[in-house]
């Protein structure tokens, strides 16, 4: 009796499984942010969380943190149980520029989460102080030129798609510059806009509301072309700085072995959110772009990305001091 009462216990246990994820959520859901507040990264996931909990009924809480370029907040996502109640939302910058510069964080990102949907498409950008006698490239290259000892430069954190801005700026014009690391774009908004460090490298949705305010002055976005959303913005190839460009995102994942279901069921009410004509506009004042793209087609990119950047990592020869 007690074997086949064990036999047939998965069997018992299988539409009782079903069901609950079906259901799901059933309960809160955590969204770990791995940056401190202000960032871009807190910023989309906090103007989503109100979509997800109007369509499932169930609050979507932002937890933040920060810490080794995003390494601690992805570590704990990665050790999470996958039962959904508890996702990761994730950026190029500590999914892709982290893993590459650090050499080795004992697992790899690529097989440890799965993609749920990719959100927004985040340009980096080239961020001063107002008292630096600049308006472009070219004459924050010539002020750069002129200080002994170069000027410091402020990043969301070591390995993130800012530094790799700034490392990428600071090899291709020479220029004597020194990276400063924060734990997040929030903290290194503020010390630009208090004039503790006078650059930044940072996500064109941090910068934004300050820069209009007169706060600090947005000198050229890295990527490769104009940002459609922004197009006055002037590249930094465009200003003389040869073979440069640098690109964000930010996308959800969930821990390894989450339930198909619950992966399917996110991927749709994240599309869902983004597709709205309020989402659209929101983002688009903020400066980032709707890319949604399914589950299977974010692990796919996310792999596109390791190929893509491994090369030039290697090339810029950045390291973890």
């Amino acid at each position: 009796m007690k074997r086949r009462a064990l036999l047939a216990a998965p069997a018992l246990l299988a539409p009782a499984l079903a069901s609950a994820q079906d259901a799901w959520p059933n309960r809160p859901v955590t969204m770990l942010v791995p940056w401190a507040p202000g960032g871009s990264n807190d910023i989309v996931a906090r103007l989503l969380a109100p979509g997800f909990e109007a369509r499932t009924g169930q609050p979507f809480l932002i937890d933040n943190k920060p810490g080794g370029g995003g390494s601690v907040g992805m570590g704990q996502a990665m050790r999470a149980r996958p039962d959904g109640n508890l996702l990761f939302v994730s950026s190029a910058s500590n999914h892709v520029f982290y893993p590459l510069i650090s050499g080795d964080l004992g697992y790899d990102v690529r097989e440890a989460f799965h993609g749920m949907a990719m959100w927004v498409d985040v340009p980096n950008v080239v961020a001063v102080h107002p008292s630096v006698p600049a308006t472009n490239v070219a004459e924050l290259i010539a002020h750069i030129r002129t200080l002994p000892g170069g000027m410091s430069f402020g990043s969301s954190g070591v390995g993130s798609s800012n530094h790799l801005a700034g490392e990428l700026f600071r090899l291709r014009t020479g220029l004597d510059m020194t990276h400063v690391p924060y734990r997040g774009g929030g903290p290194v908004l503020a010390d630009l806009i208090g004039g503790t460090i006078k650059l930044g490298f940072m996500n064109l949705p941090t910068v934004i509301p300050p820069a209009e305010a007169g706060r600090v002055r947005i000198i050229a976005v890295c990527t490769g072309q104009r940002v459609s959303l922004r197009p006055n913005l002037p590249t930094v190839a465009e200003g003389g700085v040869p073979d440069y460009a640098v690109r964000s995102w930010t996308g959800l994942f969930a821990p390894k072995n989450t339930p198909d279901a619950i992966v399917q069921k996110m991927s749709q009410i994240s599309k869902e959110a983004l597709d709205t004509p309020q989402m659209r506009t929101r983002l688009a004042d903020l400066g980032s772009e709707p890319i949604w793209m399914d589950a299977a087609t974010t692990d796919r990119f996310v792999r596109e990305e390791y190929d893509r950047w491994t090369p030039v990592v290697r090339a810029a020869a950045v390291k973890i001091e």
